[in-house]
């Protein structure tokens, strides 16, 4: 198998959630992260591929659900089972507005449509240089909170407690929010998003996010988070948009 094949990587993790269910409780788990694994690469591959998506979303909600069946403490290192119902909501409402026309996609919205974190698809914290700059000096990158929803990533200007919308009609690269200049990427001029490693920039996992007017850089403090934000911002964030206003 090809590792750049997305079809026959997500093919060959589709039999890893039922041979889990065979398998003793010990083993089960580190089957089931390996089948979230395969997907993820899938998707990463290829953001739009619709069947990747659809089956991260089961097995996450399946993983969701045996947390929650074995009653085991999460430690600070692992996903709660609500923060994996919410992944898991947004992976298969993607793979909905990808293909609405296929009913088992249909049948599993209904199911987990309440847990899509609305109106923010993910929050978290990245390491930013200051507005306006692609690179600048280690010292000046500061760790701030961001929101993604299916309009943008935005940075939160700092003492905000909620995050400020912008308008459209604001370019990616930065916004401004009474005298505080933020980050701003708005999803519909982005390119490409990779994972990067390059010495200019903080010590941390890099994000590279091209866009139609530059690129921007980040960095987040763990691999699983950067994940996320790679996952999420491409197109497939765009197809939950549009099943986000569906159903206002």
């Amino acid at each position: 198998m090809s590792p750049s094949n997305h079809v026959s990587v997500s093919t060959t993790s589709i039999d890893l959630p039922e041979l889990s269910a065979i398998v003793p409780a010990r083993e089960k788990q580190k089957i089931v992260r390996t089948a979230i694994s395969k997907f993820r690469a899938a998707i990463q591959l290829q953001f739009d591929f619709h069947r990747a998506i659809y089956n991260l979303g089961t097995v996450l909600y399946g993983l969701a659900e045996d947390t929650l069946r074995t009653g085991g403490s999460v430690s600070a290192q692992e996903v709660s089972p609500n923060e994996l119902y919410s992944q898991s909501a947004i992976y298969i409402a993607a793979a909905h507005a990808l293909k609405p026309n296929y009913s088992v996609y249909s049948s599993a919205l209904r199911l987990v449509r309440s847990m899509l974190p609305l109106p923010q698809l993910k929050v978290g914290y990245l390491t930013a240089p200051p507005a306006g700059a692609i690179v600048a000096p280690h010292n000046d990158w500061k760790r701030s909170e961001f929101f993604l929803d299916h309009e943008k990533l935005q940075q939160v200007p700092r003492g905000d407690q909620k995050p400020v919308s912008q308008s459209l009609s604001t370019r990616s690269g930065d916004a401004v929010h009474g005298d505080k200049k933020t980050i701003k990427v708005d999803i519909a001029d982005i390119v490409s998003v990779s994972a990067c490693a390059d010495l200019t920039l903080p010590p941390g996992a890099g994000l590279c996010i091209d866009t139609v007017h530059g690129s921007v850089y980040l960095v987040s403090n763990t691999f699983i988070d950067l994940n996320e934000f790679v996952l999420l911002l491409p197109s497939s964030t765009l197809a939950v948009g549009c099943l986000i206003q569906n159903t206002k």
